[in-house]
């Protein structure tokens, strides 16, 4: 099988990595989760509900929503944070990518371990600019609001499109097989985050963004 890959360039200032990156990937959780299984029998099931929270960032003009989960939220912000630490590093050289990979797993042959299949990857990459002073960080601000609501809405055309692929739902004996049954609350598709540094980055988002609020400044 051959996963869709979805790739998402952002040019962000550094106290922004978390905010953006969270947004976008409970965005992503939010259309890939479900209400816990109930079986009553093999075969015969409800889900339960998923509840909404609505998120306000500080750093950038925005607002997004994610699964009521306190759990998927602490589970989502520990890998972020990970990243966002490693990107400000003076290592990182400012440049890096995080990517929220779904799988699912095909039962191994007799004693050998079951096999991750992906199916869907969605990967931001990265670029931190450094401002100035406080009006460069307000401009900033909402600049970056305008895109991130634009992936948001983004996210959502694409997840509704009837070419998307979701693993067939399984019977309770493979239950685990596609979705993450840890959590106490609601029920994510498989997903595993990983994330590296790419050095010093060449961007033409960041360049762009740079330019943005340069040309901002002269004319405000």
């Amino acid at each position: 099988m051959n996963a869709k890959t979805h790739v998402f360039e952002l040019s962000l200032e550094g106290r922004q990595i978390e905010e953006a990156v969270a947004g976008l990937f409970h965005t992503l959780l939010f259309h890939r989760t479900m209400g816990k299984f109930n079986y009553k029998q093999e075969g015969s099931y409800s889900i339960g509900t998923v509840g909404v929270v609505d998120v306000d960032c500080d750093f950038i003009d925005c607002t997004y929503v994610r699964a009521a989960s306190d759990s998927l939220d602490r589970s989502l912000k520990q890998e972020i944070i990970g990243f966002r630490d490693v990107l400000r590093s003076s290592e990182s050289g400012g440049s890096g990518q995080i990517s929220l990979e779904f799988y699912q797993k095909k039962k191994g042959r007799w004693l050998f371990s079951p096999e991750s299949i992906l199916w869907e990857i969605w990967t931001i990459k990265v670029d931190v600019i450094q401002l100035a002073n406080e009006h460069e960080r307000q401009i900033c601000r909402d600049k970056v609001g305008e895109v991130l609501g634009d992936k948001i809405l983004e996210i959502a055309e694409i997840m509704n499109r009837n070419d998307q692929y979701l693993p067939k739902m399984p019977n309770q004996s493979e239950l685990e097989l596609v979705f993450d049954t840890s959590i106490p609350d609601v029920q994510p598709y498989l997903y595993k985050i990983s994330y590296q540094t790419t050095g010093p980055s060449s961007s033409s988002v960041g360049t762009t963004m740079k330019k943005f609020i340069k040309d901002t400044l002269a004319f405000s």
